[in-house]
């Protein structure tokens, strides 16, 4: 029983290795790679893309407001959007699509990805923003929530003083 179950392990560890890299593969043929012009705030972006101006909003995270209007600059409002500016502002980057391509304010729906690393993910992980996922664009949504709740016990960023940064708009 020995060896049985010590080959199940094997199995099961290639198994997974083997799903990783295809869901990372098939993410790298689903990227775009584009120059940042201009960061808005912290989640959301303006790009040139095929001779247009594109506002892009990055999927399943939402950062405090800092720009809406009749809406006050929200608790670490400022910081997202700073942070989000000294990250990617001029930078090049790769958007990676999910399902739905556009919102209902005809921005541009994406991942960014900084090299090998989730901006998306960060923003939430540093506690510069909260998850905030709309089917069918859910790809990533396991990580978020990890990487939420990691930042919610360490109480990083937002997390400092949750209610101020989200309280109702």
């Amino acid at each position: 029983m020995g060896k049985l179950s010590g080959l199940l392990a094997i199995i099961f560890t290639f198994i997974f290795i083997t799903g990783c890299q295809q869901q990372a593969a098939s993410s790298k043929l689903n990227r775009q790679q584009v120059k940042i012009e201009r960061v808005v705030d912290g989640d959301t972006l303006e790009i040139q893309l095929n001779g247009k101006k594109e506002k892009v909003r990055l999927i399943g995270i939402d950062t405090p407001e800092t720009k809406k209007p009749n809406t006050p600059v929200m608790f670490y409002g400022e910081e997202a959007s700073d942070y989000t500016k000294k990250r990617l502002d001029k930078k090049t980057v790769e958007l990676e699509w999910d399902v739905d391509r556009k919102d209902q304010y005809d921005r541009l729906l994406a991942y960014v990805w900084v090299d090998d690393e989730l901006f998306n993910r960060t923003l939430v992980s540093e506690g510069y923003a909260r998850m905030a996922t709309f089917p069918p664009n859910v790809k990533y949504v396991d990580l978020f929530k990890k990487a939420q709740e990691e930042a919610r016990q360490k109480q990083k960023g937002i997390w400092k003083n949750y209610n101020a940064a989200f309280e109702k708009r």
